[in-house]
């Protein structure tokens, strides 16, 4: 897990190519929640995610480190391949990114035009990821994992302008895909020294991060089918894992229907666009009791959704699913 330093010195990485997000307490949100809610605004980035950051440390690292780099190859859902695409582009060097079939076509058009070469194959993200595995062996590329310190470090980014900026704060919900955002998160608050407590949040439909959270042992599940993209993983990182066991305060699942109406709650309190996987967090803290009187914080990570989806979801206006 990374150090303050380690931290800092992704920062200046970031910040090179983009400027810090904004983090609102959201009066609306308030009133919805019976709290006060903090939301840190990683739909503010370049590339609409809070994915960015890991991608503009590693690179920055990796094009210093090796002058004549010769490109990078991944898989994603879309917010890690387009921090990728972003990133690569600024260090003038190769990228390709391999997404699973029926991925979001909106995401797809976003890493093209980052500069990204686009490959589809497998039914989810653990088959396009061992095949990018591949490819990079066969094309000489460097092989960008989901979790690796230069990611996770340059993520943390977030979390320490959040736990910075912000009042302190009691509990803060954030949403799980392989884990480089809540490990992020873990790490600044321990290095800032703070007792906040982080709940990691998953769809019931991509669930094998709650589930290893309460066996305590890794858990790969058979589909990850979710709204949430951002959180469609079957088999957890260990890393990821060993760090969230130590670190996390619990694993909660939302519905799909229970993140569809924190999108619309998004839109009505505050007139933000938020992704399945980043309305994902508030979805859990609305669902969770015990908040009255307390300071919360939500991680809105990304706002990339298909204009088709959002549609959807803001047309379906007959039930909250739960919402106070």
């Amino acid at each position: 897990m990374p150090s303050l330093t380690d931290i800092e010195a992704a920062a200046r990485n970031v910040y090179a190519a983009m400027s810090p997000t904004p983090q609102q307490p959201w009066p609306l949100l308030a009133q919805r929640a019976g709290c006060e809610v903090w939301v840190k605004h990683e739909n503010h980035t370049p590339t609409g995610a809070f994915k960015v950051r890991g991608g503009l440390n590693l690179l920055a690292q990796l094009t210093s480190r090796e002058p004549r780099f010769p490109g990078v190859i991944s898989a994603t859902r879309g917010n890690h391949g387009q921090s990728l695409a972003f990133a690569a582009r600024r260090h003038g060097v190769r990228c390709r990114i391999v997404v699973p079939e029926g991925n979001s076509k909106d995401k797809n058009a976003a890493m093209r035009a980052f500069g990204a070469e686009l490959d589809v194959h497998g039914r989810d993200f653990d088959e396009a990821r061992e095949h990018a595995g591949r490819l990079a062996q066969a094309e000489g590329l460097r092989f960008v994992g989901p979790f690796e310190a230069e990611l996770v470090a340059g993520v943390a980014t977030y979390a320490l302008e959040f736990l910075r900026a912000a009042p302190p704060i009691d509990t803060v919900f954030v949403p799980i895909g392989c884990g480089s955002g809540i490990c992020g998160l873990i790490a600044a608050r321990d290095a800032l020294g703070l007792a906040t407590k982080i709940v990691g949040v998953v769809s019931t439909n991509a669930n094998a991060y709650a589930q290893s959270f309460r066996t305590r042992e890794r858990v790969e599940t058979a589909t990850a089918v979710t709204l949430a993209d951002g959180m469609a993983v079957r088999v957890p990182v260990p890393a990821a894992l060993e760090a969230i066991w130590r670190g996390a305060h619990d694993v909660v699942e939302v519905t799909d229907a229970e993140v569809e109406a924190a999108i619309r709650a998004y839109f009505d309190d505050t007139h933000q666009l938020a992704e399945g996987a980043g309305a994902a967090p508030l979805a859990a803290l609305l669902k969770t009791g015990k908040r009255a009187g307390k300071r919360m914080g939500v991680i809105l990570t990304g706002g990339n959704i298909d204009r088709d989806v959002y549609a959807r979801v803001l047309g379906d206006l007959t039930t909250e699913h739960g919402l106070a």
